[in-house]
């Protein structure tokens, strides 16, 4: 409702297949080339992201790309099916440490990078590889790419003048959501403060048009409208711009409910399930090291830390001082 229907679908939804076609032990560990663990848990994450895998292994993004250099649905392709035909204990990502800088130009060779902007930067670079080619695209539909009808998701924000009561609606896209965790000891209170409303006052005044444009005082609430495939979580360790650490552990489960944080929250409930954990160890959010736990194609969990995998049991995984979380539906 009050969205612009999508002019074209570069990816049809039904052919979107949810469980693993193939199912195998895990894969090599990824070597370390100089700090860089931070790109190997999230290459860990995305290459066990069942839909996206099954995907990538059809290589049907490679067979109809006329992309001429750097794409990096190409290098993604060509590195999960690495990992998954390998039977060597590790392997080298170098094909992405080559194209660092063309993933996001914030990233440096040899220097320590976050792995929540790493993320950011791949799915984004990941979208722009299957929006190659399609030029004029409206907004709806570049929201119908593979990437984005797997990670993305719709998000609502209703404003309401405390005035007048005038109600205004406004949508925006999302691939994952960050979380305030200052004050929360578990992701279901992190995601109720997430959609609880929020007033608004003072130097973040709203003009309503109602009122003859004059600045109330609104409430907001945000709420997830249109749910992702994965539903991808970040838990924002950063308690200041100096890299100090909030080390508190967030209990999340290992099967998570969206329905009570939905704009509507009639109807059947909305289950999703742990796949990946992403963990930071280190005193301040400026050091330290990732590592990361996945649930392979087998259905059990492994530790991955670099170059070493091994197998692990769900206890271990949900006692984590987690920073991303990925769930699927």
């Amino acid at each position: 409702k009050g969205m612009t229907p999508a002019q074209r679908i570069p990816f049809p939804p039904e052919e979107i297949c949810m469980d693993w076609q193939q199912r195998q032990r895990p894969g090599p560990g990824l070597r370390n080339l100089g700090s860089t663990c931070y790109i190997n848990v999230i290459l860990q994450c995305l290459t066990y992201t069942p839909p996206l895998a099954n995907y990538l292994l059809s290589r049907e993004h490679s067979r109809l790309c006329f992309q001429q250099g750097f794409c990096m649905m190409c290098i993604m392709e060509a590195h999960v099916r690495k990992v998954l035909r390998s039977s060597a204990s590790a392997i080298w990502p170098r094909a992405v440490i080559k194209d660092l800088k063309l993933i996001g130009e914030e990233f440096e060779p040899d220097t320590a990078g976050d792995a929540f902007e790493f993320l950011c930067c791949a799915l984004k670079a990941m979208q722009r590889a299957c929006l190659s080619g399609s030029s004029n695209l409206d907004v709806s539909s570049q929201t119908t790419t593979i990437v984005h009808q797997i990670f993305g998701g719709l998000l609502k924000s209703r404003v309401t003048c405390l005035r007048c009561k005038a109600v205004s609606d406004s949508y925006k896209a999302f691939l994952h959501i960050l979380l305030d965790i200052k004050e929360t000891s578990s992701l279901t209170a992190a995601l109720e403060d997430f959609a609880t409303p929020k007033q608004l006052d003072g130097g973040n005044c709203f003009k309503c048009s109602k009122c003859e444009k004059k600045e109330v005082t609104i409430s907001k609430r945000v709420t997830v409208h249109h749910v992702p495939k994965v539903f991808t979580v970040c838990l924002e360790r950063a308690a200041d711009h100096t890299g100090k650490k909030i080390s508190t552990f967030v209990e999340y489960p290992e099967y998570l409910d969206l329905l009570p944080y939905m704009s509507d929250i009639a109807g059947e409930p909305l289950l999703y399930s742990l796949y990946a954990v992403v963990v930071h160890s280190g005193d301040t959010c400026l050091d330290g090291h990732f590592f990361c736990y996945t649930k392979a194609s087998n259905g059990l969990w492994y530790k991955m830390d670099d170059e070493s995998v091994d197998n692990c049991g769900i206890h271990a995984v949900l006692r984590q001082q987690a920073y991303l979380l990925f769930y699927a539906r």
